[in-house]
Formats: structure tokens, C-alpha cells, sequence
């Protein structure tokens, strides 16, 4: 089953300094956070502050390619999770029929942005992130880093957690 969701926000992983773009769906029940690189994050928090910079960035670019080639990006989706790998579809059409493109979420995510498509998590990602290894949080833990598991934060994040990049 397919669930609507939205970008919540983007956090820091306490343990691992690594982003984090959370996504939510509209009822808030379901949390996905999803770990992402650091020119990803910039990518999706220059789209959600809506930064305008001097030269077109890779994803402004791609979207202004595909506009061009009237090709439109209908949804993407996150729909699996192997070894704590996530993976996304984007599924485009243009006047020749649809078509998808594998794709790592964060860029399905940036590009859904750009084009206002919508994001879809697959129901059996959410029940698969539930049991992601956390064993190098939980070894900060032991060594008296941290106080809690990166789960335990997880689900403990309110909206006002995220700063200027809260939506």
C-alpha cells in the first residue's frame, strides 16, 4: 500500500552528523526518516526556503530540461529498503507515455519539490525502516555519548524540531 507523504523537515543523525530529511504523512502517524548526503540536503532545503542562486544547481537544471522536453514528473516513490538502502522511482510521462527512472530518494525528493509532484512511501518501507541497524548508535550509547537510541530520538521529533527548515 501506497501512503502520501510530505517533507517534514531536515535533521542532523545526533550520532553520525549525517542529514536526515523526515518525511511525514498528513496525519502525522507515519514517519519515515530517510539518511541523505550533505549536497542532497542542500538540495531540498534550498528548494523548501526557496533560495534562488545566480546559476541553475543540478536538480533546477534537470527540471528545466525536462519542462523543455515536455516530459512531467507525475510521483515519486520510495519503495524499498535493502541492507539500510533506500530506494525511489520517479514515474514521468511525456506525449509518448509514461515511463519511470530508478532513483535515490533524496533526488526523487528534490525533483518531486521542484515540480510540486507527489511522494509516495510504500507501506513495507515503513515496516522495514522500523528494524534498521542502529548498532553504531547504540555503540555511542554504551560509551556514554548518548542517553538514547537514534530510534527513541526519531520518534520523539515534534514538528518544531527542525528548525528553519520545518514545513
Amino acid at each position: 500500500m501506497l501512503l502520501e507523504m510530505k517533507v517534514s523537515g531536515l535533521a542532523i543523525d545526533p550520532f553520525t552528523n549525517v542529514p536526515i530529511v523526515i518525511l511525514k504523512d498528513a496525519d502525522e502517524k507515519n514517519v519515515l526518516p530517510v539518511w541523505i548526503g550533505v549536497l542532497e540536503a542542500s538540495a531540498i532545503a534550498s528548494e523548501l526556503e526557496k533560495i534562488q542562486f545566480s546559476r541553475p544547481m543540478t536538480h533546477d537544471l534537470m527540471k528545466e530540461i525536462l519542462k523543455n522536453v515536455n516530459v512531467k514528473v507525475k510521483k515519486v516513490e520510495v519503495n524499498d529498503l535493502k541492507d539500510n538502502i533506500y530506494y525511489a522511482t520517479m514515474y514521468m510521462t511525456t506525449g509518448a507515455g509514461d515511463f519511470t527512472i530508478d532513483a535515490r530518494p533524496s533526488d526523487a525528493i528534490a525533483m518531486a519539490l521542484r515540480t510540486s509532484s507527489p511522494i509516495f512511501v510504500d507501506s513495507k518501507v515503513l515496516d522495514k525502516s522500523r528494524n534498521i541497524d542502529f548498532s553504531g548508535a547504540a555503540d555511542k550509547k554504551k560509551k556514554g555519548k548518548g542517553t538514547k537510541g537514534l530510534a527513541e530520538l526519531l520518534e520523539e521529533l515534534s514538528p518544531g524540531d527542525f528548525g528553519k527548515y520545518k514545513m
